[in-house]
C-alpha cells in the first residue's frame, strides 16, 4: 500500500502550480501578480489533497480537474483583459510539465513512484525549459516593437506599435502611412470621450463630439475589405522620429505587449 502524506502533497502541489501560474504569465506577456497566484496555488494545493481523502476519489474525474484549474486560472488571471487566453495558456503549459513528469515515471526504477526530489528537479527543469523559451519569444517580439507618441491639441499619448511590413495602408490622398491603433490606446487623447471610439468607422466620421474630424478609409485583408474611421494627429512621434500620418481606429491592433501596428 502506497503512503501519501497530506503535507507533502500539498506543498508539492503548490510548489509546482505557483511555477505553473508564473511561466503563464511570462508567455501571456503579464505583469506579475503574485499573490494572486500564490492564492490559486493554494487552492490546487487544496484539490490535490482533497482527491485522496475517503469516499473523494469522484474529484479525480476529468470533469473536476477541468473545473479546478478553470477556478485556479480565474483566481490568478481574473483582472486581466484576457482571461480565457490565459487559461488556456496555463493548460497548455500545465500539460507540458505533467508530459515531462510522467516521462520521468515511465523511466524510473519503481515504475511510477520516484522521490519528491525527483519530481522537484524534473518541475524546476522543466521551468527553466520554458522560461527560456518564453524569453527567447519575447525577446524576439521586441526587435519588432516601436514606441509611439501621438499628439492632438493639448493632448498626448504615448503606447508601443507592432511594426508589420504586411500593413501597406496609406493615405490615398497624401500616399502617408496608416498607423493603426486600438481604442485603449487613443483613450487619452479624447478625455471623457474615449467611449466613442468603439463606435463604428461610419458612426465614428458622422460623431460631431469629437475634437478632431474623422474620414472613412477603406482597407482589405484576408477577410475582405473593410472600412476604418481615420485622423490626422497634430504630431506623430515613432521611436523618438517626427512623421507624417494618419491614424486610423481599429480594435484589431492590440496584442501581447502592443497596442497598435504600424
Amino acid at each position: 500500500m502506497n503512503i501519501i502524506y497530506a503535507d507533502s502533497l500539498f506543498a508539492l502541489s503548490v510548489f509546482t502550480d505557483y511555477l505553473l501560474l508564473l511561466v503563464t504569465a511570462r508567455f501571456c506577456s503579464l505583469r506579475f501578480r503574485r499573490w494572486r497566484y500564490l492564492a490559486a496555488a493554494a487552492l490546487g494545493g487544496v484539490y490535490a489533497v482533497a482527491v485522496f481523502l475517503p469516499g473523494m476519489a469522484w474529484l479525480a474525474h476529468p470533469l473536476c480537474e477541468l473545473c479546478a484549474a478553470g477556478f485556479m486560472g480565474l483566481i490568478a488571471f481574473g483582472c486581466e483583459e484576457k482571461l480565457f487566453r490565459c487559461c488556456t495558456a496555463f493548460l497548455a503549459v500545465s500539460a507540458s510539465f505533467g508530459g515531462a513528469a510522467w516521462a520521468v515515471c515511465m523511466r524510473h526504477p519503481n515504475r511510477g513512484a520516484p522521490d519528491l526530489r525527483l519530481l522537484v528537479v524534473v518541475f524546476l527543469g522543466s521551468y527553466a525549459v520554458l522560461t527560456l523559451l518564453s524569453y527567447t519569444r519575447r525577446r524576439r517580439a521586441r526587435e519588432h516593437l516601436a514606441a509611439v507618441t501621438l499628439a492632438l491639441g493639448p493632448q498626448s499619448v504615448s503606447f508601443t506599435a507592432l511594426e508589420d511590413s504586411g500593413n501597406c495602408l496609406t493615405d490615398p490622398i497624401t500616399d502617408d502611412k496608416v498607423l493603426l491603433a486600438s481604442p485603449a490606446a487613443l483613450g487619452a487623447l479624447f478625455p471623457g470621450q474615449a467611449a466613442l471610439l468603439s463606435l463604428s468607422a461610419v458612426e465614428l466620421v458622422q460623431c460631431r463630439a469629437l475634437p478632431c474630424r474623422f474620414r472613412l478609409l477603406q482597407c482589405a485583408g484576408i477577410g475582405g475589405t473593410a472600412l476604418l474611421a481615420a485622423f490626422r494627429p497634430d504630431a506623430v512621434t515613432v521611436d523618438g522620429e517626427s512623421r507624417s500620418a494618419l491614424v486610423a481606429v481599429s480594435a484589431a491592433a492590440a496584442g501581447d505587449g502592443f497596442k497598435g501596428i504600424l
